[in-house]
């Protein structure tokens, strides 16, 4: 055994050897202090509770429940991605073997499908460890050998200087220069002479002997045009031009002169409402716009942090001259932490914690000192006491808030800290909720019958809340005054056209009230609404009748139907004033396409294939 452990350890950092239940009976290595951090990796520890201290997935468990070799990768919660081999030996017990992998870039064939493009990666640290982030490199490679626009779009601080500074490097425009502009930080009328340039008495304050524009700077090189929805209107018409023709003339001559750029532009910003506003110009929009990388925000690449974490860290130690570590509580919490400054904050962050902690591990306390871990205060609570029984209600907003938990983290180990319940339970809430669903023996009918089911709680449960803040006393009173703009049609269009706006999802928002002959009437809506109020809805008998037992206290949700405005799915709650009565109902209008959409999203989560 003793020969065995020796060889391994000539090729492994960390060796923990376990009896057949996985309790550690032997722990070596060569000087990896990743297994010094937790106290689980000593001998009596469990290497079960190891892989929950250190890594983002546990496989020791699944792994034993076979005897036989396995090799795998797990990413750590401190940083380094370890390659993991996992003997079976005589005893019955094991001997886990850990390697660190100190590459920047994790096999592209364990996280994307197509090829990658190995002698494409930028020469200087450009951290990448998430599925999002390789599908932006990958799009990265395919620009950076030609000279084509690219339009860099994302929130601030996701790292589009970045992004750009590595399409330069990797391209053959590598030799050539990179000028980044700041299109924000340039006053308006200095713009124009710095990006085009100016000749000797252009103007009263114009240098003898005139000055090159960046974009004659950027000859042969990269522009980067950041900030690029703050240029004044009149300078977007000079850089179509050059856009178009790949000719600059400077201010005050009248020769034009060739320039041979690629551009990038970044915002962050939405230049499409712009163009609608009239605050950019669309045809500088579309040349802009010939190949657009969405760099998405650090809350939704989780898995990447603990990574980035680790480089911020190595970096700071460094210049600071220090020997800080992070202990793995603390890195959980960065990783639940939502990111509004997206890694510009989170290395801001890190910086701090090194410099100002005084221990030579940050935990938990000093991170929290540190975020503002402040949940939303809630506007309103909404009260609901007419839909369905309250332990349905308790077991859909539990089932809601795994399934967005799992959805963002992957890991049942945040998930868990997010929601504040143990990993125990998070694991046998999550399994319960997955069995619930997916069952071996359903037929695909009965699953996509399921996986509907699901969507519609959901949307149920939105109306239901929608009808619950919808104050029962201003529709009875635009109900009197429908020939005519009042106070209430105003207040109540503004508030359904909020909530329209607010979940994004929605198609319309609308009120019904019913004749006594039992017409369906439009009362009001949100602002896109198609119906004028006070018109009668027609449609198909599906829609009808599930508006009618709205009415009859009892919401629900449609099956996708057709009408002469498209394809359909809604939901309807009923609208209860104090005395208990139904005044209308409100209904939400979802796209076929959208729920389509859900109904993919949800099997692909749950890898259900139906």
């Amino acid at each position: 055994m003793d020969h065995f452990t020796s060889a391994l350890l000539s090729i492994y950092d960390q060796l923990i050897v376990t009896d057949k239940n996985g309790t550690i009976l032997k722990s070596t290595g060569t000087g990896n202090s990743l297994f010094h951090t937790v106290k689980s990796a000593n001998v009596g520890g469990s290497i079960k509770d190891v892989e929950q201290d250190l890594f983002s997935t546990s496989l020791a468990e699944e792994v034993m429940g076979k005897n036989e070799k396995r090799s795998f990768m797990q990413s750590s919660w401190q940083g380094p991605e370890m390659l993991m081999t996992a003997y079976p030996i005589e005893s019955g017990g094991w001997v886990w073997a850990y390697k660190e992998i100190k590459d920047s870039y994790p096999d592209a064939s364990r996280t994307q499908s197509g090829p990658f493009l190995e002698s494409k990666k930028p020469s200087f640290p450009f951290v990448i460890r998430s599925k999002p982030m390789l599908d932006v490199l990958h799009k990265m490679q395919m620009v950076c050998d030609v000279s084509a626009t690219v339009l860099l779009l994302g929130e601030s601080g996701v790292g589009k200087e970045i992004a750009a500074r590595a399409i330069h490097n990797m391209g053959n425009r590598r030799d050539f220069p990179f000028v980044p502009v700041n299109c924000g930080a340039i006053p308006e009328n200095l713009i124009e002479s710095e990006l085009f340039g100016y000749v000797e008495g252009a103007f009263t304050s114009a240098r003898k002997d005139g000055a090159k524009g960046k974009f004659t700077l950027a000859h042969k090189g990269i522009l980067f045009l950041d900030e690029v929805g703050e240029l004044p209107l009149n300078v977007q018409v000079k850089l179509l031009r050059v856009l178009q023709e790949r000719v600059v003339t400077p201010i005050g001559s009248t020769t034009s002169h060739p320039v041979d750029i690629q551009v990038i532009a970044a915002t962050n910003k939405s230049l499409e409402k712009m163009v609608k506003k009239g605050e950019f110009r669309e045809d500088l929009y579309y040349r802009l716009h010939v190949v657009p990388i969405h760099l998405p925000p650090l809350r939704n690449r989780v898995d990447e942090i603990p990574h980035l974490v680790q480089f911020f860290l190595q970096k700071y130690n460094t210049l600071y001259k220090r020997k800080v570590a992070f202990a793995p509580d603390a890195i959980d919490l960065l990783c639940i932490y939502q990111w509004p400054g997206n890694v510009r904050e989170l290395e801001n962050t890190v910086e701090r914690l090194v410099v100002t902690s005084g221990m030579p591990e940050v935990d938990v306390d000093l991170v929290k000192e540190v975020l503002p871990f402040k949940g939303p205060k809630p506007t309103s609570i909404p009260v609901i006491d007419f839909l369905m029984p309250l332990q349905e209600a308790v077991d859909l907003v539990e089932e809601q808030l795994i399934n967005m938990a799992m959805e963002q983290y992957k890991s049942l180990k945040l998930a868990a800290k997010v929601l504040e319940v143990s990993q125990p339970t998070m694991s046998r809430k999550y399994k319960k909720l997955r069995n619930k669903i997916e069952e071996a023996s359903f037929s695909p009918v009965n699953k996509r019958a399921i996986l509907e089911e699901q969507i519609n709680q959901r949307l149920r449960s939105v109306a239901a809340v929608t009808a619950a803040i919808i104050p029962a006393e201003e529709v009875i009173s635009l109900q009197k005054n429908m020939n005519r703009q009042t106070s209430y049609s105003q207040k109540l269009k503004q508030k359904l056209t909020m909530i329209q706006e607010k979940e994004g999802v929605i198609e319309w928002v609308f009120i019904f009230i019913m004749t006594e002959d039992g017409r369906l009437i439009h009362l009001v809506a949100d602002k896109g609404f198609v119906i004028e109020p006070g018109e009668e809805y027609i449609g198909p008998p599906e829609m009808v009748n599930v508006a009618y037992q709205a009415f009859n206290g009892k919401a629900g949700v449609t099956p996708i139907y057709e009408d002469r405005y498209g394809e359909w799915k809604t939901s309807f709650a009923p609208i209860i004033d104090d005395g208990g009565n139904i005044v209308a109902i409100v209904g939400c209008d979802y796209s076929k396409a959208y729920f389509n959409s859900e109904m993919q999203r949800l099997r692909k989560q749950l890898n259900i294939h139906v």
